[in-house]
Formats: C-alpha cells, structure tokens, sequence
C-alpha cells in the first residue's frame, strides 16, 4: 500500500535496554538528526505520541503566554 505524501506507518523493535530505532523514512519525514532531543508524550488510553519539535514548541510557548494573561 503506498501512503498518502507526508503521511507515514512503520514499526521499530524495542532492544534490552529499551531503545528503539526511529526508520530512516521517519527521521527524514520529520527532519531528525543525531544529537536532537525527542519529546515523548504518553497516555495509558491512548499510547506514546513524539510530536514534530515545531509542533512542540509551539504548545510551550502558549502554555507559557496563557501564564502572563
């Protein structure tokens, strides 16, 4: 199945310390690179989630205005 352009699916095996390996595909998708720092978001319901580091910020710095309103 090919999937839509900026849309994605893969899978990753956990190794003994916990680490996995994000695909290639994924990295270049999202722009990661060696040295960047991820933010992992987890939800019993509803599973780990790492927004795009744009997306991330961009909620820290609403966050952190609403705070001066």
């Amino acid at each position: 199945m090919t999937m839509p352009e900026g849309k994605g699916a893969w899978t990753a095996t956990v190794g003994t310390k916990g680490q996995i390996v994000i695909p290639k595909e994924a990295r270049e998708m999202f722009g990661i690179m060696p040295g960047d720092t991820l933010v992992i978001l987890g939800d019993v319901k509803r599973g780990l989630a790492i927004p795009p580091k744009e997306q991330f910020n961009e909620w820290i710095r609403a966050a952190f205005e609403g705070e001066n309103r």
